[in-house]
């Protein structure tokens, strides 16, 4: 049984995912910063900076958001370009203000798209980035094959996703504060009662670690590995395309 926002509705994970999304698309930065203790910044930062040797000119950011991850690989990697998409059209609108502020337009376009169904030829993207997106694919492998088919040959796919601590006392901290103190956060600043009590349960229905592992190397990727950060709160995921 699929994990989604809005038990009482009948419409798909995508279509859930979308609407949430716009719901709370005027407060997620703002929640980003206050529920993660802004600690989400330092992922991103810390992910990015493991592409520097390979110096990317053309990027893929997948389930961009607000563009975070995007203005990140920017600022570390500077290439020539780099696209991000996403299904919620209220995330893109604010991302492509902050692009504006920030006089990257040039740079950074941003553009509505399913990523599980991308509308790129095979072999475009010398790396294929996505931070907090992939647990929120309707089919997590038909999304990750597809990532690998738009990836160049040679090129890179980073994920950054939320998993699951496992040692004491962090794994029983971590689930008090995501089950009982994020929700009421949430709930209060996004005004979206089911938003972030999704997000607890997607993170625990999610494959982490090892067995995430697995499904990337199904979708195609060699080289992987996993690197978790913050006692096993976030995990970044590298995979290699072939040549």
């Amino acid at each position: 049984m699929a994990v989604v926002p809005y038990k009482e509705k009948e419409t798909g994970k995508k279509e859930q995912v979308s609407e949430m999304f716009d719901n709370i698309a005027g407060k997620y930065d703002l929640l980003n910063r206050v529920l993660s203790g802004g600690i989400d910044i330092y992922w991103r930062r810390k992910a990015i900076a493991l592409l520097k040797k390979e110096q990317p000119k053309k990027i893929l950011d997948i389930a961009t958001g607000t563009g975070d991850l995007a203005i990140e690989a920017n600022k570390q990697l500077n290439p020539d370009q780099i696209i991000g998409v996403d299904i919620s059209e209220g995330m893109l609108q604010l991302g492509r203000e902050k692009m504006q502020k920030l006089g990257l337009t040039h740079k950074i376009s941003m553009q509505k798209g399913d990523s599980e169904k991308l509308g790129f030829d095979d072999n475009t993207f010398d790396a294929v980035i996505v931070s907090f997106g992939v647990r929120n694919f309707e089919d997590l492998l038909k999304g990750l094959k597809d990532m690998y088919r738009v990836t160049k040959p040679g090129g890179t796919c980073l994920i950054v996703e939320f998993s699951s601590p496992q040692k004491f006392p962090f794994k029983q901290l971590y689930w008090f504060y995501s089950t009982k103190i994020l929700p009421i956060i949430g709930k209060i600043i996004s005004k979206d009662n089911s938003a972030y009590t999704y997000l607890p349960e997607s993170v625990k229905a999610f494959p982490f670690g090892d067995d995430f592992l697995n499904i990337f190397k199904q979708a195609g990727f060699s080289n992987t590995i996993c690197k978790p950060l913050t006692f096993g709160i976030c995990s970044i995921y590298l995979g290699k395309k072939s040549n």
